[in-house]
């Protein structure tokens, strides 16, 4: 079903949201690696394979990439990009203490910051629902 033409307005706004949050002031590679997470525990082909080629014009290697599922396991990522995993994680999963996460991100990122990575998370797990339930599969 190609849901993007049926609801051109309601998702176009979507992506526009999806755009403005890769103007934050936060580091772009850190979206892009908390969005191919998000979409790599949602099961959403589609976008790992997107999310990884956007990764690799970031200048990430496919070394890293392919450490993400095992971040928790590796020190491949620096303390940012962990939180950023952990955070994904949590919300994705709806699980966890989010209150002392949130202190421990509010270390290492401003306020505003917090939003857009959170906002980007949550749009991210939004997107792949619709990819998945309505996007032709390819």
């Amino acid at each position: 079903m190609n849901y993007q033409e049926i609801s051109k307005e309601s998702i176009g706004l979507l992506y526009q949201s999806h755009q403005q949050i890769r103007k934050s002031e936060i580091d772009i590679r850190l979206i892009v690696l908390a969005e191919l997470y998000v979409s790599q525990m949602n099961g959403c082909a589609y976008c790992c394979s997107f999310h990884s080629n956007e990764l690799r014009e970031l200048g990430i290697t496919q070394s890293i990439i392919d450490k993400i599922p095992g971040w928790k396991y590796t020190n491949a990522f620096d303390h940012k990009e962990k939180l950023v995993l952990q955070w994904a994680a949590a919300i994705t999963r709806m699980t966890g203490d989010f209150e002392e996460l949130k202190t421990q991100l509010l270390l290492s990122f401003s306020e505003k910051e917090l939003v857009d990575l959170t906002a980007s998370i949550s749009l991210m797990n939004a997107l792949n629902r619709l990819r998945i339930t309505l996007g032709d599969i390819h």
